[in-house]
């Protein structure tokens, strides 16, 4: 009697039509392991059904772009020989079933796709999104994920150099762990995943395979129910400091000439990195999985192939190599192991107690996998906001805002990762975006997460376009030359039409905004059906979240700008076009409740114009500290830069529009820079030749913000600012006042 049942079938994920395409790619029926792997890489999270025909809309290529999607990760040329080598990926599920482990094993994968093509990890940044602060399981969440982090990252020895945390309701059921590492290579020394050489060997190195993580991509690939508890097997376990001798060890065998491909073993484990490698190279594959490193006894062939056991490596060596492999790999004291060859049958044949247990064509596994176009509606448009308050304390909103959950500093959560190691980080956690050297050199890479999630649901193409735009501006600030995007696209089920248009809303505007500042995304990661279903079948899904990780050149690292003021004195100035945008603001929400208009239009022409204007007023020496204008406007800003520098600040500009607009609108392309009088004039001169918009609006003071309006002033001290921006964390933490 047949083993594969309608229910085992529909276990593993199929559709019935999907199923009819594996027994026609087979021609026969499957056995369990057959099923098994055709489930993993058919799944979403491997085949990205769902979004390839979308993805494909998105710009990967330019003169710096040594590797686009496809590979591990993209790598990039930043010159003299050196390539940065970066990507970003989900581990949203897991993370929401076992934050610890989840969020540790996410930051252990990521390491491995950056490493696994030659590049020695430089640092680690993430994107975090939870529910709302009061909700009973978010402080168990954000702990968790916040000590995974650092406990991995911490003992790897890469430092956690930034990221960004959001809260709302949309994430109470499905929170997102997006991590991000960046590493450089040289340009004579990446590797890729390409199998070839018929009978080469191919090598399993790292860890030993248990039964955790079995189904993790197929977990990642629907939504959550009640049962969500129950899939804490489905979770992978990390050891970083078996990651840390892998990290070694391949470094020093890529030294070598011996490596023909290598991958590593990540979403469906031994499967996908044996099927990619032998499809990319067009070869076949041969595995003895009695010879597969176990750590548990009486495993089959099945759960070998798909678990997600971590820190393991598949490599394919030139021919008598292996010896030479072996001796490094135990010098290290790793698992190495030649557990198969390539062969030119175009087929993955796997033996296992002497039998063959698997035998497919690896054609329709990876290039044959399902791809939809599914159904999709635009989102409506948002009616103008003709309604918005006015505010009549700006103190009291200021103070507000900056306690506000998506605002309040985040300092207990940076001194949880050690963002120092390795003696290179220029520019830690609470900037623009973080700075870290090329080792040896002059040269830093400038790195940024950014996404504004209530804009993308607002209107997912001006949120699309924003990511992109907010990243570009953060590399910008502190001088560094925008080179290069990662995305990690999180929404909900695509077979709903409202949440499919999301996703096609959010790739027309990330593809616009790249086209627009030659700022192509090279490498990235799919991560739908975060959402929950509801005791009605219906389903509550996180906002559009397509966030983006960035990368920028400073040719000169001591050429770079941060957001503190400097001294009393200074110029404070604001360029780029101030129009007092409160659509989906944060001073709408946190201060009355509404979320409400559509999110702040992008003028990506003006985008460029002013990026490339604040890059070389800062090359040339003018400023004296740049921030950007995100949420909270310009009130914001100039807030979060007194506090960097403990020194405060006076505006006394005349109001374009009226006070809530002017100093909490959230306008796009702006920058609050301060310069000393000395440097004014050239500054003022070279933003008019550059057609960039630029306002005097105050100086720098001692102790306290004054906001001068023609009435009245509005005063803030310093001291208050910064109890009530420090306050948040430490108090949902339980931790008290830090």
């Amino acid at each position: 009697m047949s083993q594969i049942t309608p229910e085992v079938v529909a276990q593993h994920g199929f559709t019935p039509e999907e199923y009819t395409r594996v027994l026609n790619a087979l021609g026969r029926e499957p056995n369990l392991t057959e099923l098994g792997i055709f489930s993993v890489m058919w799944s979403e999270h491997c085949s990205y059904k769902s979004s390839r025909i979308h993805l494909k809309k998105l710009p990967t290529t330019g003169p710096q772009v040594i590797c686009g999607p496809g590979e591990n990760a993209g790598v990039i040329d930043i010159g003299d020989g050196q390539a940065a080598i970066f990507k970003m990926e989900s581990h949203n599920h897991p993370s929401y079933i076992e934050p610890y482990q989840g969020a540790a094993t996410g930051v252990g994968g990521i390491l491995r796709d950056v490493f696994t093509m030659g590049a020695r990890p430089i640092a680690n940044m993430n994107a975090l999104r939870f529910g709302r602060p009061d909700h009973p399981k978010m402080p168990h969440l954000i702990s968790g994920v916040v000590h995974g982090i650092g406990g991995y990252g911490n003992c790897v020895g890469v430092p956690t150099v930034g990221g960004e945390v959001n809260f709302h309701a949309a994430y109470d059921g499905n929170i997102l762990v997006n991590a991000m590492t960046v590493g450089v290579a040289e340009t004579a020394k990446i590797f890729y995943s390409a199998a070839s050489g018929i009978g080469n060997s191919i090598v399993y190195v790292g860890s030993k395979t248990g039964r955790d993580g079995i189904h993790g991509a197929t977990m990642a690939s629907a939504d959550f129910s009640e049962d969500s508890e129950e899939k804490r097997p489905t979770v992978q376990v990390g050891d970083p400091f078996t990651e840390k001798l892998l990290i070694e060890a391949c470094l020093e065998l890529m030294a070598s000439d011996a490596i023909v491909a290598i991958q590593d073993m990540g979403a469906a484990g031994l499967t996908s990195s044996s099927v990619e490698m032998a499809s990319k190279g067009g070869v076949g594959i041969r595995l003895d999985m009695d010879k597969v490193p176990q750590r548990e006894t009486g495993m089959t062939a099945y759960e070998m192939m798909l678990s997600e056991s971590q820190e393991r490596m598949l490599m394919v060596l030139k021919p008598g190599r292996e010896d030479f492999a072996e001796a490094i790999f135990r010098k290290w004291e790793l698992d190495f192991a030649v557990i198969g060859e390539v062969t030119d049958t175009g087929r993955m044949v796997l033996v296992h107690h002497g039998e063959t247990v698997c035998d497919i064509p690896l054609g329709p596994l990876a290039d044959d996998a399902p791809s939809y176009d599914r159904p999709w509606v635009p989102t409506p448009k948002r009616a103008p906001l003709t309604d918005a308050p006015e505010c009549v304390d700006i103190a009291g909103d200021l103070l507000r805002l900056m306690a506000s959950p998506d605002l309040a500093s985040r300092r207990w959560i940076w001194e949880q990762y050690d963002q120092k190691v390795g003696g290179d980080t220029i520019q830690p956690p609470g900037g623009d975006a973080a700075l870290v050297r090329v080792h040896g050199t002059d040269k830093a890479l400038a790195i940024t997460t950014d996404c504004t999630p209530r804009y993308c649901f607002a209107d997912p193409v001006e949120g699309g376009k924003q990511a992109i735009a907010e990243a570009y501006r953060n590399l910008s600030a502190v001088g560094a030359t925008p080179l290069a995007t990662t995305d990690c696209m999180n929404f909900g089920n695509p077979q709903r039409p409202e949440i499919m248009g999301q996703f096609v809303g959010c790739i027309e505007g990330m593809a616009a905004a790249c086209r627009a500042l030659d700022f192509p995304i090279v490498s990235g990661n799919v991560s739908l059906y975060n959402e929950t279903k509801n005791d009605d079948g219906s389903g509550s899904a996180i906002l559009p979240t397509p966030a983006i990780g960035a990368v920028g050149l400073l040719k000169d690292w001591r050429k770079s700008a941060t957001i503190a003021f400097k001294g009393t004195g200074d110029v404070i100035l604001l360029i780029g076009e101030r129009t007092g945008h409160l659509g989906q603001s944060l001073w709408l929400r946190e201060i009355h409740g509404r979320e409400d208009g559509p999110p702040p239009p992008v003028d990506l022409e003006a985008e460029r114009r002013n990026g490339g204007f604040i890059r070389r007023a800062i090359g040339e020496g003018w400023l004296t500290a740049v921030h950007d204008v995100s949420d909270g406007g310009v009130a914001v800003a100039v807030a979060e830069m007194a506090l960097a520098g403990d020194i405060g600040a006076m505006l006394n500009a005349p109001l374009p529009c009226g006070i809530a607009c002017a100093l909490f609108g959230e306008d796009q392309g702006l920058y609050v820079a301060t310069v000393k009088d000395s440097a004014l004039m050239d500054t003022l001169m070279a933003a008019d030749r550059a057609g960039v918009e630029i306002q005097r609006i105050g100086r720098t003071i001692m102790d306290r913000l004054i906001f001068e309006l023609p009435t009245d002033d509005h005063v803030v001290t310093l001291a208050d600012l910064r109890k009530a921006h420090q306050g948040f964390f430490p108090t949902l933490m339980g931790t008290g006042l830090a």
